[in-house]
């Protein structure tokens, strides 16, 4: 541009030449070219660097590769510890932390983007995480205290030890959700109940567990539910002990509660689950089982489950057909 206008040339022949238009090469002349200075572009070149390292806002989320793969993730119901571990597996030499994400969809500047309502929780602003008083009341009657659950349970080291619960829509309504997930392998068994009885309850159960090896049912805990009163009827069926919470002490099916929490997202709590279908049922069940959790080393719990049935030396056939079911 300056060899052009030592030649007087004018704004717009200029423009026409570089491809620009005349009103950029106007400003950057007017910011170059004050107080009665010459044009110089070395000059004026130093002036941009300078600029640009007293730029207050630095480009969101590293490089456009991090910025897409995040942003995507998180439309897709992954949390910000699930994106940050599985960018380096999917892009080795890319790197996040969670907090780094967070802070980026909290800031002032994304906030017309409402990123926080695809977080698990959809919290409009950031929250500290606190904990609730409980009482203590009595439990179903002659079933088996989960104190006496063998302790290396709670370690999850040993696959086969499953939690369970309903999950209500509204309350008035008589259809719920039976879930259950095996404690190891965060795997999901997400079936509909056409009503609240027991002995429903207890059906699914078998139905859904009955197709695994023995190795993989060696313990059930659910809560004191009355649908859980027919807990005889599973463990005759399928040799397998049911243990039972104290009271309000829900964290003590934490793996359950923390699937609930996220099948949450698709049925929100006050939404009926009458015209639900079996074919959602399952499509949420497999989304959430394909989904990767940083508690199994970033894989998803159906990889972990092969890897499991693996270990037992299951022929294919069998593998597979307790996984699909």
């Amino acid at each position: 541009m300056f060899g052009f206008l030592a030649q007087n040339v004018s704004l717009r022949d200029i423009a026409r030449k570089l491809g620009r238009d005349h009103s950029t090469l106007s400003r950057e002349l007017d910011r170059n070219s004050k107080y009665g200075r010459t044009y110089l572009p070395c000059v004026a070149d130093r002036y941009a660097v300078r600029k640009a390292l007293r730029q207050r806002f630095r480009a969101a989320l590293k490089n456009p590769l991090v910025f897409v793969y995040i942003r995507e993730r998180l439309r897709l119901g992954w949390s910000p510890e699930i994106i940050a571990g599985r960018l380096s597996i999917d892009n080795p030499d890319e790197s996040i932390t969670p907090e780094t994400i967070y802070r980026y969809i909290y800031e002032k500047r994304q906030r017309r983007e409402k990123l926080w309502k695809y977080l698990e929780q959809g919290h409009k602003k950031r929250r500290i995480k606190t904990g609730r008083s409980v009482q203590r009341v009595s439990r179903i009657k002659g079933a088996k205290s989960i104190d006496l659950r063998p302790k290396e349970v709670l370690g999850r080291k040993h696959s086969g030890h499953w939690e369970t619960d309903n999950m209500e829509g509204v309350k008035t309504d008589t259809k719920v959700l039976s879930v259950t997930a095996e404690m190891a392998t965060r795997m999901v068994l997400l079936s509909g109940l056409k009503n609240k009885k027991s002995i429903t309850k207890a059906k699914v159960i078998i139905t859904r567990l009955e197709k695994y090896p023995k190795e993989m049912t060696l313990s059930l805990t659910a809560d004191n539910g009355p649908e859980n009163t027919r807990h005889g009827l599973i463990t005759r069926k399928l040799n397998m002990p049911v243990y039972f919470c104290h009271a309000y002490h829900s964290w003590e099916k934490g793996t359950v509660e923390n699937r609930i929490k996220k099948i949450r997202r698709i049925f929100p709590k006050g939404e009926s689950l009458k015209n639900v279908s079996e074919e959602k049922i399952k499509e949420v069940e497999y989304w959430i089982n394909s989904t990767p959790m940083k508690c199994l080393d970033f894989k998803t719990p159906y990889e972990k489950m092969a890897e499991v049935m693996n270990n037992l030396n299951l022929n294919s056939g069998e593998a597979s057909g307790a996984l699909q079911d």
